[in-house]
């Protein structure tokens, strides 16, 4: 059985612009490694390769989510995480209600990494379309997906090799380099980074993300495909009410069998205690 791990920062993601993105999702974490082997029509068997697991941030609704994605295990793991980004969500996704506001057309250009910026050079598509929070929601997707790592600060923009001080006609600014904090009303009241949609749970697994509810605290319930709870609770963050936490809880749970469930999280409001900032996602459940 996978058991999730921690979402940990990864060095060795500095300048870089080769590798490949792509693969499927699985429950590890992200910097954790699974050895695949790829079987090929005539039968023959490759030598197993070294994958890992990373991060890329789209949108559910108007504020970001996260998706999980397995590419080869490489030094240039931030254009990798940046190519996946901008191949859009998968269908897998887009049914589990997440998508993204950067141009279907956009290219990455070059990434390089230094004193903890990032700075990211995409063509010039990037910039194409959309008002004003179709552009603050598409550079909140590339800061989010760059600063999962731990050499990574803030980001500055290039858009065709040239240093830009906005993006767009809207003018969302990124000089000085910017951070989360920056996109802060752009993310979810409980953002859950592990695990990801479509990723497979077995007891025990962890709860990995960051909120900002009220005494930072949020509820959690695991169900199966018939609706049968397996699993509920509450978990505190590291902070809230105005100021956003980071959560690492543990969960465990009991089932017959392997098969689709859901995963739901929310806040249970100070004044009825109703639930808000729902988040459901589908995973997969291994007894």
């Amino acid at each position: 059985l996978v058991v999730l791990a921690a979402v940990v920062a990864l060095a060795g993601c500095g300048s870089d612009d080769d590798g490949n993105a792509g693969g499927s999702t699985t429950a590890t974490g992200t910097g954790s490694t699974t050895t695949t082997a790829t079987t090929t029509e005539n039968g023959t068997t490759t030598a197993p390769q070294e994958e890992q697991r990373l991060l890329v941030y789209l949108l559910r609704g108007e504020k970001v989510g996260a998706a999980a994605r397995l590419v080869p295990e490489s030094p240039g793991v931030g254009a990798a995480a940046l190519r996946e980004l901008l191949a859009g969500p998968t269908s897998a996704e887009r049914d589990a209600g997440l998508a993204t506001e950067i141009p279907a057309d956009t290219r990455l250009l070059g990434l390089e990494i230094e004193e903890g910026v990032a700075t990211v050079d995409l063509s010039s598509e990037f910039e194409s379309g959309g008002g004003s929070l179709s552009m603050q929601a598409r550079v909140a997707q590339v800061v989010h997906t760059l600063t999962q790592f731990s050499t990574v600060q803030s980001v500055a923009f290039r858009l065709d090799g040239q240093p830009v001080e906005s993006i767009g006609g809207e003018g969302v600014l990124v000089d000085p380099p910017v951070d989360r904090a920056d996109f802060e009303d752009l993310a979810p009241a409980i953002l859950l980074e592990s695990p990801a949609p479509g990723e497979t749970v077995a007891s025990p697994f962890r709860l990995l993300g960051t909120s900002n509810t009220f005494e930072a605290t949020f509820m959690f319930q695991l169900r199966d495909a018939s609706g049968n709870e397996l699993a509920s609770g509450f978990g505190t963050a590291t902070s809230g009410s105005g100021e956003r936490g980071t959560f690492d809880h543990e969960v465990t749970f009991s089932a017959g069998s392997a098969g689709a469930g859901v995963l739901k999280m929310w806040e249970a409001s100070a004044e009825d205690g109703s639930e808000i900032h729902v988040v459901e996602i589908p995973v997969q459940i291994s007894p």
